[in-house]
C-alpha cells in the first residue's frame, strides 16, 4: 500500500496541536485510496461502502464520488453505528450515546469496505464487524483507515491507509470538520493528552 506524503504542518503549536493531514491532504489521500479500492475490486457495482461514525462519514461520502468520477459507479454508503457491540460497555457506568445507523439495504454478498477515519486499538473495527452482520453476509469486508496510528490490541489488518502516524499512546488523533458534509474543509489533527481541545462528545478512538 502506498502512503500519502505528510502535508504542511499546521494546528496550533502553542497548545500542542499539530495538523498531520490538512484538507487538500486528505482529499489527495482519498483520492488514491479510490483508485485502490477500482483496482482490487472487478465488480465496483457491489461495493458497499460503509461508514463509521463520526469521523468515516465525510470519507465515505468523498469516496463516494471518488468511485464516481474513476469509474462512473453509483456506490451505496451507509453508516453503521458500533456502540452497542463494543467490548467496553459493561466497564462503564455511564449510559453510551447512540449515533445514527443509516444502511439503506443489505449487505448480502455485497464488497463492503468499513471506512474509519482513525484507528488505534482495532476495538472500533472488530465492533463495526459484529454490528455488520446483523445487516446479512457480506461477500467480503475490507477496511479503509485515513490514519493508522498503531497501538493495535487486536489484529485488525487495514486494507487500504491514507497516512501511517506513529503517535503517543496518550495522544488523541482527531479529524476537524467531520460533520458529514463531504464539502466541508476537514483537518487530521494530533492533540496532547490532557485534551486541550475537546473532541465531540460521543468521539471515542479506537
Amino acid at each position: 500500500m502506498r502512503e500519502e506524503p505528510p502535508s504542511a504542518s499546521g494546528g496550533d503549536p502553542q497548545n500542542g496541536i499539530r495538523t498531520i493531514l490538512d484538507d487538500t491532504g486528505i482529499r489527495r489521500a482519498l483520492m488514491r485510496i479510490a483508485h485502490e479500492i477500482f483496482e482490487r475490486n472487478d465488480d465496483l457495482a457491489n461495493v458497499y461502502l460503509v461508514a463509521i461514525p463520526n469521523g468515516g462519514v465525510p470519507l465515505a461520502r468523498v469516496l463516494a464520488e471518488n468511485l464516481r468520477q474513476i469509474a462512473d459507479v453509483n456506490a451505496t454508503v451507509g453508516i453503521l453505528d458500533t456502540t452497542l457491540y463494543r467490548d467496553d460497555l459493561t466497564s462503564t457506568s455511564s449510559r453510551p450515546m447512540l449515533r445514527t445507523t443509516e444502511m439503506p439495504s443489505a449487505v448480502d454478498g455485497r464488497v463492503v469496505v468499513l471506512v474509519d477515519d482513525v484507528v488505534k486499538s482495532g476495538r472500533t473495527l472488530r465492533a463495526a464487524m459484529d454490528a455488520l452482520m446483523d445487516f446479512g453476509r457480506p461477500k467480503i469486508v475490507q477496511v479503509v483507515g485515513l490514519v493508522d496510528r498503531g497501538h493495535r490490541e487486536l489484529p485488525i489488518k487495514l486494507d487500504y491507509v491514507g497516512r501511517n502516524v506513529p503517535t503517543n499512546p496518550e495522544e488523541i488523533v482527531h479529524l476537524r470538520g467531520n460533520d458529514g458534509d463531504p464539502d466541508s474543509t476537514l483537518e487530521m489533527v494530533v492533540l496532547p493528552g490532557d485534551r486541550k481541545e475537546s473532541p465531540p462528545a460521543d468521539w471515542r478512538e479506537a
